[in-house]
């Protein structure tokens, strides 16, 4: 692979998070091809980057001068092998389906000329399993954005033993060419190095429910108003040496024992999905929500995100 420069984007799959990723490149000047086999979901697609770049612009990032020349260098597309024409980097943003993924790749890979870089954005899947039927498994590498992708700077660019150096190379230089904070996953581990860490929390939180021993709002606001707020500036690692490893030593030698280790998901999940108890989209979850508390929590973290990248521009 040949060192080059990119201007052209093709992205497939146009949902939440292709549509969002399409914003991202289209709005630092990128020429993007959004791609999606279903008809409907493209203009819906076109509106929500159209709000969300309104959105940005109505708090100061961007300005609502810049939302039709965005809007201007995104072309939606059902067929495929248009999309990929021209292209010099490719994003998969299809649902999490890995023998879809599988299938769509193998056409990635037969369609694109062996220089070109293909990514996934799946958040959990083996990279090396979504590329399996692929010749070229060198230039197959995951780029795992985070929700919403244009406000959320991370994206794990994560390589499998297959891909090569070069790949990881122009694709970090391109997700920070477009302010993306990419980092290295060395390894293609099921979920990776964010989803391990939020889910291992997300384990422990459930169970505490589960035993009785707080209710879900109150364990939300442990991590809310306690450790959560050191958590943007202080990650664990730079916490333990500040606090000193041997105290953190002396916390594991007691507590780690007591924490759940279950490989399955906790039986109160289980039962609440097997209820409809799923969270807003049913009204009652761990919580019960009104539509309006619903609206209110999405507000109140677009609006923190928001703030977050206006302070960072």
């Amino acid at each position: 692979m040949e060192a080059r420069s990119v201007e052209n984007i093709a992205i497939v799959g146009a949902g939440m998070m292709g549509s969002g990723i399409a914003l991202v490149f289209a709005s630092k000047g990128y020429h993007v091809k959004l791609c999606d086999a279903t008809e409907d979901v493209l203009p819906k697609a076109l509106l929500n980057i159209r709000n969300n770049l309104e959105m940005m612009a109505r708090n100061g990032i961007g300005s609502q001068a810049e939302v039709e020349a965005t809007l201007g260098r995104i072309q939606p597309l059902m067929d495929l092998e248009l999309t990929l024409k021209d292209a010099h980097f490719v994003v998969e943003c299809v649902f999490e389906d890995l023998e879809l993924k599988r299938q769509i790749f193998r056409r990635l890979d037969a369609l694109c000329p062996e220089e070109i870089v293909l990514a996934t954005n799946t958040s959990v899947m083996s990279i090396a399993e979504i590329g399996a039927k692929a010749k070229h498994k060198e230039r197959i590498l995951g780029t795992h954005f985070w929700n919403p992708p244009f406000l959320v700077p991370l994206v794990e660019v994560i390589r499998t033993e297959k891909t090569s150096e070069q790949a990881m190379d122009e694709t970090i230089k391109l997700l920070k060419m477009v302010g993306k904070y990419p980092v290295r996953i060395n390894k293609d581990v099921p979920g990776f190095v964010g989803n391990r860490l939020q889910h291992a929390l997300w384990r422990e939180a459930i169970v505490i429910a589960e035993k009785g021993i707080a209710d879900p709002k109150t364990i939300d606001e442990c991590i809310r108003y306690g450790f959560g707020m050191r958590l943007p500036v202080l990650g664990p690692f730079e916490n333990a040496d500040m606090v000193g490893l041997d105290l953190t030593l002396a916390i594991h030698r007691y507590l780690l024992k007591y924490l759940d280790n279950s490989a399955g998901p906790s039986s109160l999940l289980e039962e609440k999905v097997a209820k409809g108890e799923l969270g807003f989209k049913s009204g009652m979850g761990f919580q019960k929500w009104t539509t309006e508390d619903a609206i209110s929590s999405k507000n109140r973290l677009i609006e923190h995100l928001l703030a977050i990248s206006k302070k960072n521009l």
